[in-house]
């Protein structure tokens, strides 16, 4: 077990470059078993969750091979086996998603529950009707292992998914594209990584129209080629650093960081007094920002909420909570999508932040707290609540521990040098 030792006080200034899209990744590289020919993908993150995926990859048989640089080799020339090694698949929320391109290249998959974090329910419910709507059949041979198979898919004519989901809409897309007929998805999730997913596969001959809107139109083919593809950078990562700047009051720029992707976070963020200025694919952070809440008209308290794309992200709640921990003024923020969301609020209480937890989905801010270090080490819960408590002991006055890190490291790429890099006084210690 890893720790990371945290001195707050210092301002970051410097120059970073966004890692690739962590969701993109855990889709695109078992998209790869769709064809038995050579892909090259490139800005893969090195991360926890990544390596898991590529293990499993392994685990099938499929020649993988590490260029350097973010970039993989993938060959699925043989895929030996159908079912997942269940320790290796348990290990990551994401492995569930083998089940649509399997299925599609092997006809059957057998799979674990998936692993993750623990923000709230997330169930699969939506995720199996896409497969099922093919021709898949699913059922559970014990207790959290699942068998499906399917004769021959074939497509899902009219599928209206029960909730937007991102995981339900690219696994479905995944095996919708190889089967026969045509398979139109309404209510599909539109979000940056499932645009990189379709576009890629149309770039290997998948048949896929719609892209970027939530009625999506496959059209089966009979098989897939070889490409090679470059997916786009991991908006939540640059959300992360965006709060890390103005919460430390420096002065950053983050480059290759797609600012088109950030049009929802630029909104919910001027909400807390936040601004950053574009420069082509480049943002820039300016120093000592005047953090204040803008009020909601006629003087209400403002509220923010994720909704799905082109939506707040989910995933940058925790991010906005400890901005506004800093910012002058009171905000709600309410998460309805997953209860366990702001469980990690308790920490930053006992670091004298100003909060209220109304319930499961609901926290009342006030700001502006001055944060300290908290007397004993605080535990990292998820991928993005851990980063917020970086965040938080960043600004906070005196050393902040924070263990079980490894959660934090599931989703970002060297943290603790990339912000020693921009001067944070941060050390990891196993």
């Amino acid at each position: 077990m890893s720790t990371f030792i945290i001195k707050g006080g210092s301002p970051l200034n410097g120059t970073i470059t966004a890692s690739g899209n962590k969701n993109a990744a855990l889709k695109l590289i078992p998209a790869c078993l769709l064809t038995d020919q050579p892909i090259t993908l490139h800005n893969i993150p090195n991360i926890q969750d990544v390596r898991n995926t590529i293990r499993i990859m392994c685990d099938l048989g499929v020649e993988m091979r590490d260029l350097g640089e973010g970039s993989w080799h993938i060959h699925a020339k043989t895929v030996n086996k159908t079912a997942l090694d269940s320790q290796l698949a348990s290990r990551t929320r994401a492995s569930f998603v083998f089940s649509g391109p399997m299925l599609a290249r092997m006809g059957k998959v057998t799979l674990p529950l998936p692993g993750g974090d623990l923000i709230g329910g997330r169930p699969l419910d939506t995720l199996i009707s896409g497969l099922e709507a093919l021709g898949g059949k699913t059922e559970m041979l014990e207790r959290g292992i699942f068998h499906i198979h399917a004769g021959k898919l074939h497509g899902g004519g009219f599928l209206l998914l029960p909730e937007t989901s991102v995981t339900a809409t690219e696994n479905t897309v995944m095996a919708a594209v190889l089967a026969k007929g045509e398979t139109i998805i309404y209510n599909a999730a539109c979000e940056p990584h499932v645009r990189d997913l379709c576009e890629f596969l149309n770039q290997l001959g998948a048949n896929i129209t719609g892209i970027g809107t939530n009625r999506l139109v496959i059209n089966g083919v009979g098989n897939l080629h070889g490409g090679e593809f470059r997916i786009g950078a991991d908006f939540m990562e640059v959300g992360s650093f965006i709060g890390a700047a103005v919460v430390t009051g420096g002065e950053i720029r983050i480059n290759n960081a797609d600012p088109q992707n950030l049009g929802m976070v630029r909104i919910v963020y001027k909400k807390l007094g936040v601004n950053w200025i574009d420069e082509g694919d480049d943002i820039i952070i300016p120093a000592r920002q005047k953090l204040e809440i803008k009020p909601a008209l006629g003087g209400r308290i403002p509220q923010i909420k994720p909704m799905p794309w082109p939506g707040f992200p989910p995933d940058l709640m925790s991010i906005a909570l400890i901005i506004a921990t800093q910012s002058q003024g009171s905000i709600l923020l309410h998460d309805w999508m997953y209860e366990s969301r702001f469980f990690f609020v308790d920490h930053l209480v006992f670091m004298g932040a100003k909060i209220v937890l109304c319930d499961p989905h609901r926290v009342m801010v006030q700001g502006k707290s001055n944060l300290y270090a908290p007397s004993s080490s605080v535990p990292s819960p998820d991928i993005r609540a851990g980063m917020a408590l970086v965040l938080a002991a960043l600004c906070a006055d005196g050393t902040t521990k924070i263990h079980n890190i490894q959660q934090i490291d599931r989703g970002y790429e060297q943290i603790d040098l990339n912000l020693q890099a921009l001067g944070a006084q941060i050390e990891r210690v196993e």
